[in-house]
């Protein structure tokens, strides 16, 4: 477990009583900061009260978790006189609260319970005082607490503080004796958040003078002593300020500080801090923070709030108070929240609008820094994780939705006395950041200095400048225009963006055509040593420095080029991707000496004041280290130093950005994906597609069979006989022998698998930054926007509206088009092709001259009765009924979409984080299914860890399951696969709001319930009658991501595939526990040991590394490639013991032996199979083939939830398609190479990503790459093309298909291998400067 202290700590009893009445008492807390005053408190009246003596027992609320624990807990309340609770906001706890203390209710004395679930409130008695009926009630209190509800989204303690302030006239209505009760409730709500010793001395005492021994007349307590509400702290300060004004008076009265410090344009710090800390006294770190940024010569103003709503402190004490009608301007360069906390609402109920509009007047960087709270000082520094993961869930995740940044731990806590330690590393890391952002605002633009960051994957010249869609170099030159318009310091820029890429990936001085990269800078190994403090802990890995990577041998080489006060430099690599031995490592390796003087340069030799790391993704904020929460020695700690980190992200992909922002302290700026298109038909498939029309007309005719096997002919030579089964040739062709029927619906088959790929979307080209899409290019997104149904919206799809019009539901016409019934697939064809036009015909409305979108509306004139031209364009299309109400509002909706899509927020959102402003954040996902991913240029966030799965993502979750059960049993004669292997990915779960989670809940038969805030911690057994099928065993392997984000999750996948191994049923229907139960008697392990199904790889490694071994060809055989995933992918998660992986590569290996099936989640059209290197890198299929005593090789599916249709296809189907549409397809490939360099780049990329799937696999046809030969290789021009455009990445493309003809996953003739080896020579030639 996380918490090893024992609640013992915080067990106290009197040394003797001396006849005095012995009071028990037992508390839960989430936060610890009450043990040392209530423990002072308690001390105090054993030693000075005549008549009364106090026994008291603690616990924190995660202490809970612990079996043992709990029953001590259990025995202390049936004991006590006196329970007290606060804050239990975690669901599952508060659960175990309530049955703990319900059914010893009635012997307690007294209970009070401060705001927590309402459940637990229920509690609370004292007196004639009671909540039983909270939630349920009508009476006065009631209905008050629900107004206030209502009306603010702020916290229910904020309400409790209105009601004491209100109390009066409620009190009036309530009959005496009551009334009294309900006062003496809210005295000790006062005495408690009073929370000095003084007041919780005052508070015991009159528990027990009114409620316990009531004849204790002669004791005698005090009214709580009534602390500010909000006002300004300062460790120095005689007492605490309620203005401004009065607060920098007595600052600069000071004599301890220097006059710098009073001068008004010193860099000034807000700090937001917790009322309770500093009323209980446990205030060390706040104290520790103050110092250090005074120290660092900035002017603090440190302000507290009582409740949870900090928004109102905020804007009271660091806004300048203005004159009427004027924005009052901030008076604080950047804020530091300590609170951990979201600014509005804290652990309950958020309201982030509410926060970022005050977070917006503000303007500044907001940071957030945590206490530990569930765990000790050393707890954390040993754990792996980091961060525990409730607290990653409350703190981390939860400020992000707010715009925070920098989730850095403050402060550690001691064990024993359960107060705040300063941590004073981390203390000065915050200091320092904070610092640097501030002069973000300070500093003349004329002397910024900034360091763009580019990256290189696989390491090659021809790689140089690599990122997701990004045309990297285009971007670049984008944003050096901006920077220099903008009034920085940068020379004349290179004529084009083509120049500036030859300036940084060429060495000039040097001779020949050097392999070299630009020098920018030579780094003595005693420079280096001098000011990389950590540099002696990478030579365990990599021996002394300079070593061999970004090394000359003397020197540390540092690869880019200055333009003035930018400097573009190369991220050196992770350096072992060329070493099979290291690839195997199950923990990955240090940074290198390489890696560390590139970071080195930038912060101590050059000194930049912002890094921009250009683009998703590098290799930074993947080095090893804890998963979340930091310390000096992780290494995405130690390399970002104190720059601030900007970070342009794809929006596409919020897991990574997240663990950007955590791991490497980055503010991430999100960018637009390439605007979508529909693949459309060439070549082979285009004839076809022809074919199938004219039988349409003439199938009527004597032509008709001859047409059928015209069509069947021409399937077999465009490879489409593997999709489609075809009837076996005969002498007279195949058509003669079927009927009219059979004839229509194997031409519905063929013409069902044309449109798949006809339509599917396919990004093209590369984004650059600052350039948004036309408003014609943002058709296709805008099309597949408005084929969703969005009930949380209230808005019907529009393919649904135009099946309506006919009688029609949409949902048989999807089923009968995937059977191939002709009519309904061309009528899903005509509706298909219907809403595109009418989505066109709304942005032709909405374009100016330009093709640019006006920013006009023009939608007013048609609601004076004229037809709107997208109604016209239906009618035209012969769908005369549509209902227009329901068309409104989603036109409504999509006109709203279209002016994000074109917006153009990213170069702006880049200008001012560089000065220091606030970005406003956003979700990052898939703008098809959430369009507020849009406009881009937003600090992105994930999602609250605990909201998914969501209601929705269970349905769909259901019908995939259920579809790929189904397709199993077709193939597998009736039978259920026993186990399926899946794979969780991050950014999938983050985009469908956790569909594959709720996939794998489905298998196994088990259904999320949320609890009363809508965060699911929860799960129920569903039985076999409601699942009506044996429950599915599986073997979940969760990428490194989905583990840092999402461990709540691992926690609840394992919870459930323990309780279906618990669960006493019939083996032939409950497969887990068949298989448990063999694992546990072969193994001589318990059942919940054997029935460990969670793996992921050890906590701060990513990858199984086949990617890396593919990308560089580093292996020999495929039983290495299995090694490689076996070491590193089976770290095993367990919810008995949830604060570490353990490797557990028995259990890993006997669950994949029984797997018939592996199955993995397509999300969103922008990224798939071949597009990636992810997906084949935890592919399973070959491997498990390998350990099966069958050998036989698992079915593999892929589901594919991309279009309002969602498929299950095989593996090799997703293939041929993916080939189809993007490889093989000219209008992509030209696309790509309309970018020239990196589009040469995009086409290797995707052909060394489509071996990676026959080398786990075999999911690659001969066809696929006999076909990329005949595109890239055999035609001359296009050879010439790619040659000329970037030579590496063209060898990269001979020497590939080499490599798989070499490992026999293709086959063809000597001819073609000869031309490649000669091609080969040919490009070697000309790379090493025989030009």
């Amino acid at each position: 477990m996380f918490t090893h202290v024992k609640p013992t700590v915080r067990h106290i009893v009197p040394e003797n009583l001396q006849g005095r009445s012995l009071l028990k008492v037992v508390y839960v807390v989430l936060e610890p900061q009450y043990q040392s005053a209530l423990s002072a408190a308690v001390r105090s009246i054993n030693k000075k009260n005549p008549n009364l003596a106090i026994e008291i027992s603690g616990y924190l609320i995660e202490e809970l978790r612990s079996p043992e624990n709990y029953e001590a807990f259990k025995r202390d309340v049936a004991d006590a006189n006196v329970f007290i609770a606060s804050l239990i906001f975690i669901e599952d706890l508060a659960e175990k609260v309530v049955a703990a203390v319900e059914p010893l209710r009635d012997s307690l004395d007294v209970a009070v319970v401060f705001p927590s679930m309402p459940g637990v409130m229920r509690l609370n008695k004292m007196g004639s005082f009671s909540m039983a009926q909270l939630g349920q009630s009508k009476s006065a209190i009631g209905e008050f607490m629900k107004k206030r509800k209502e009306k603010s989204g702020s916290s229910f303690q904020d309400g409790m503080l209105k009601l004491l302030q209100t109390l009066p006239k409620v009190l009036k209505y309530l009959p005496l004796d009551k009334a009294q009760d309900a006062r003496n409730f809210m005295l000790s709500f006062q005495y408690w958040l009073g929370g000095s010793q003084e007041n919780l001395e005052n508070f015991l005492l009159m528990l027990s003078q009114k409620y316990v021994f009531k004849d204790l007349s002669k004791t005698t307590f005090h009214d709580p002593v009534v602390y500010l509400d909000m006002g300004i702290w300062h460790p120095l300060a005689p007492s605490m300020f309620e203005d401004v004004k009065s607060y920098l008076n007595w600052f600069n009265a000071r004599t301890d500080i220097s006059a710098d410090l009073k001068d008004p344009l010193a860099p000034c710090i807000g700090l937001v801090l917790q009322r309770t800390h500093l009323v209980t006294g446990d205030d060390a770190h706040y104290v520790a923070m103050v110092q250090e940024l005074e120290a660092m010569g900035a002017r603090v103003i440190p302000i507290f709030a009582g409740g949870l709503d900090f928004s109102k402190p905020v804007e009271t004490f660091f806004l300048e108070v203005a004159a009427k009608g004027v924005t009052p301007l901030p008076i604080v360069d950047a804020v530091v929240s300590l609170t951990g906390f979201a600014l509005v609402g804290g652990p309950a109920k958020q309201d982030h609008p509410k926060a970022i509009e005050c977070l917006k007047k503000l303007n500044c960087p907001y940071m957030v820094a945590l206490p530990l709270v569930f765990q000790t000082t050393e707890e954390w520094e040993d754990s792996d994780l980091g961060l525990h993961p409730i607290q990653v869930a409350l703190q981390v995740a939860i400020p992000e939705l707010d715009g925070a940044i920098e989730p850095i731990i403050v402060s550690g806590r001691d064990g024993a006395t359960g107060k705040a330690i300063a941590l004073q590393d981390r203390i000065e890391t915050i200091a320092q950041r904070a610092m640097k952002w501030a002069m973000l605002r300070r500093k003349p633009k004329l002397e910024k200095k900034v360091a763009i960051t580019v990256f290189s994957f696989p390491p090659d010249k021809g790689n140089v400048g690599t990122a997701a869609y990004l045309d990297v170099f285009g971007s670049i030159y984008e944003v050096m225009k901006a920077l220099k318009g903008n009034g920085y310091d940068l020379p004349e820029l290179p004529e084009s963006a083509e120049k500036l890429m030859q300036e940084v990936i060429h060495d000039a001085t040097a001779q020949y055509q050097s392999p070299e990269l630009n020098v920018a800078y030579r780094m003595s190994v005693a420079e280096y040593e001098e000011f990389t403090p950590y540099s002696e802990r990478l030579e365990e890995n990599w021996g002394p420095p300079p070593g061999n990577l970004n090394s000359d041998g003397q020197n540390l080489l540092i690869y880019g080029k200055h333009f003035g006060n930018l400097f573009i430099g190369v991220q050196p690599t992770f350096g072992y991707e060329g070493d099979p031995m290291r690839l195997l490592f199950s923990r990955s390796a240090s940074p290198h000496h390489g890696f560390a003087a590139y970071y080195t340069y930038l912060e101590r030799i050059w000194g930049a004041d912002a890094v921009l790391h250009f683009g998703t993704h590098g290799s930074l904020e993947f080095m090893p280290g804890k998963q979340m929460g930091m310390s000096v020695d992780c290494y995405p700690d130690s390399l970002i130093g104190k720059i601030p980190n900007l970070y342009y992200y794809a929006a596409n992909n919020p897991s990574e950005a997240t663990i950007a922002k955590r791991r490497s302290y980055a503010e991430t700026i999100s960018y637009l994906t390439p605007p979508a298109e529909n693949a459309g038909l060439y070549k082979g498939l285009q004839e076809l597609s022809e074919l199938i029309a004219s039988y349409q007309t003439l199938k009527g005719t004597g032509r008709g069979i001859s047409i059928v096997d015209a069509i069947v002919e021409k399937c077999r030579l465009v490879n489409l006989d593997k999709d489609i089964a075809l009837p076996p040739e005969q002498e007279r062709g195949v058509a003669v022998g079927m009927t009219a029927e059979e004839r229509d619906n194997l031409v519905g088959l063929v013409y069902r698998k044309l449109m798949e790929i006809e339509s599917r979307l396919l990004p093209c080209g590369l984004h650059v930054v600052g350039k948004p899409p036309t408003a014609e290019e943002a058709i296709a997104t805008l099309v597949n926007i408005a084929n969703l149904d969005r009930e949380e919206d209230g808005l019907v799809s529009l393919s649904r509206i135009i099946a309506l019009s006919c009688d029609r539901n949409i949902d048989d016409i999807y089923t009968n088009n995937d059977k191939g019934i002709l009519v309904d697939v061309e009528l899903l064809q005509n509706i298909t092709l219907a809403c595109r036009d009418a989505v066109s015909a709304l942005v032709k409305e909405q374009t100016d001259a330009e093709g640019r979108v006006s920013l006009v509306s023009k939608l007013n004139f048609f609601n004076m009765g004229k037809k709107t031209p997208w109604i016209e364009s239906l009618h035209a299309a012969g769908y005369k009924k549509v209902d227009v109400d329901l068309i409104k509002p989603l036109f409504e909706y999509l006109e709203f979409c279209l002016q994000q899509v074109c917006a153009d927020n990213e170069l702006g959102a880049l200008l001012r984080a560089l000065e220091g402003e606030y970005i406003i954040p956003g979700p990052g996902g898939d703008p098809i299914r959430n369009p507020d991913v849009l406009p881009t240029g937003k600090n992105m966030h994930a999602l609250d860890p605990q909201s998914i799965p969501t209601t929705g993502a269970i349905k769909s979750a259901k019908v995939v399951v259920d579809r790929l059960l189904e397709r199993q049993r077709t193939d597998n004669d009736g039978n259920y696969p026993e186990t399926i292997a899946v794979v969780l990915w991050g950014t999938d779960n983050i985009k469908t709001y956790g569909e594959s989670l709720a996939q794998v809940m489905w298998m196994v038969g088990v259904k999320p319930v949320p609890d009363a805030l809508g965060r699911v911690n929860k799960l129920e057994l569903l039985s076999l009658e409601e699942l009506g099928r044996p429950r599915i065993d599986v073997v979940i392997n969760c990428s490194g991501v989905f583990r840092d984000l999402f461990i709540n999750q691992m926690n609840l996948l394992d919870k459930a595939v323990k309780m279906a191994a618990e669960a006493d049923e019939p083996l032939e229907m409950n497969f887990v526990r068949k298989h448990a139960l063999k694992q546990a008697e072969e193994m001589g392990i318990n059942l919940r040991q054997a029935a460990t199904r969670v793996f992921s790889n050890a906590s701060g490694s990513y990858s199984s590394n086949v990617n890396l071994a593919v990308e560089n060809s580093t292996w020999e055989s495929e039983a290495e490639l299995q090694e490689m995933y076996l070491t590193r992918k089976s770290f095993a998660f367990s919810s008995d013991n949830p604060g570490t992986m353990e490797q557990d590569r028995q259990i890993f290996e006997s669950s994949l032996k029984t797997a018939e099936v592996t199955f993995q989640n397509l999300d969103s059209a922008e990224i798939s199979l071949t597009d990636v290197s992810h997906y084949f890198d935890s592919d399973p299929t070959k491997l498990i083939g390998s350990l099966r005593a069958d050998g036989k090789k698992p079915t593999s599916f892929v589901a594919d939830t991309t279009t309002a249709n969602a498929q299950v296809r095989t593996l090799s189907e997703t293939v041929r398609l993916d080939s189809r549409t993007k490889l093989l397809n000219p209008k992509w490939y030209e696309g790509m190479l309309s970018h020239g360099y990196e589009g040469v780049r995009e086409i290797s990329k995707r052909l060394v990503n489509t071996t990676g799937w026959s080398a786990t696999a075999g999911a690659v046809d001969n066809w696929v790459y006999e076909d990329v030969n005949g595109t890239f290789i055999q035609d001359e021009e296009m050879q010439k093309r790619l040659l000329n455009l970037n030579p590496h990445s063209f060898r990269k493309i001979v020497s590939t298909l080499l490599e798989v003809n070499g490992r026999g996953y293709w086959e063809t003739s000597e001819s073609n291998l000869d031309k490649l080896r000669e091609l080969y020579q040919e490009v070697e030639d000309r790379i090493e400067g025989v030009e």
